[in-house]
């Protein structure tokens, strides 16, 4: 089967879903576990916005983490199918490691999670510990509060002394076995993003523990960015937390509609990569 090549730039007039609550209650989310009695698994609704992602194609250099909150970069996995959890979490962590290492110049990276997405449809359609998704939701995967928690949660006693230095957490996304034509990844510019009025906390509630991350309202300021047709040998980091406060500190990012799409290309399959970054050792 031959899939035809987008021209560059190809800029996507799509929607996208913002924030929108379904009650007035705080925004909440249940995750693994049955809410109580007279609860829904959450309360989220969508805010259908248009907007126009624009292609960074040919201009990947462009972008940096410390100022749009996220990055390309070319990078060769040894793995390629992505279907051997042992050797995703041993050789394909430790490529991630290196990477994030070379292309931030932190000093210690912990990955603590990985989500693989091969369903065609959007994240919630089959129940979270089957097949999962593109997420079709503008959002950030940790708030500021969640982060720093998650780092003593997985620090335990080095927690204190690995705070005191800088702190990132980054998401690796690729793309698996081909290049993405449906339901391709939208990451915001930082710069377009008003902080104190555009992030929404949502708190996630497992068995075991809470965790938060943040929703998004709709901003018409929003300037949004896709790499066309990326493929496996090309990664986008995305900023999800950043201790420092005098740059980029995360980017929104979601799954959109490409009704450009070729209708016989393959679904989109992709793994992120969820990283702690620590200037300190």
């Amino acid at each position: 089967m031959t899939i035809a090549t987008l021209q560059s730039p190809h800029d996507v007039s799509t929607t996208l879903n913002y924030f929108a609550s379904t009650d007035d209650d705080p925004p909440y989310r249940y995750i693994y576990t049955t809410p109580p009695a007279g609860k829904h698994e959450h309360n989220l609704g969508d805010d259908p916005r248009p907007v126009v992602v624009h292609d960074a194609r040919g201009r990947e250099d462009e972008f940096k983490l410390d100022v749009h909150g996220f990055q390309f970069a070319r990078h060769v996995s040894a793995e390629k199918e992505f279907v051997d959890e042992e050797k995703i979490s041993t050789g394909y962590y430790k490529e991630v490691e290196e990477l994030l290492k070379r292309e931030t110049g932190g000093r210690r990276v912990l990955i603590f999670d990985h989500t693989i997405r091969r369903h065609p449809e959007k994240d919630g359609t089959l129940p979270r510990n089957q097949m999962r998704g593109p997420v079709e939701r503008v959002h950030i995967d940790q708030t500021y509060e969640a982060s720093v928690k998650r780092v003593r949660q997985l620090l335990g006693a080095d927690a204190d002394r690995l705070l005191r230095a800088r702190v990132r957490l980054i998401n690796v996304w690729r793309p698996i076995a081909h290049p993405v034509f449906h339901k391709p990844l939208a990451v915001g510019d930082w710069r377009s993003l008003d902080e104190s009025a555009d992030l929404v906390p949502v708190r996630y509630i497992y068995p075991d523990r809470e965790g938060a991350t943040f929703s998004v309202r709709y901003n018409p300021a929003h300037r949004w960015w896709h790499l066309a047709q990326q493929t496996p040998e090309e990664v986008t980091l995305i900023k999800c937390y950043d201790s420092e406060t005098d740059r980029a500190r995360l980017t929104p990012h979601t799954a959109f509609w490409d009704q450009t799409s070729p209708s016989d290309a393959p679904h989109r399959q992709s793994i992120e990569i969820r990283a702690l970054v620590f200037d300190g050792e």
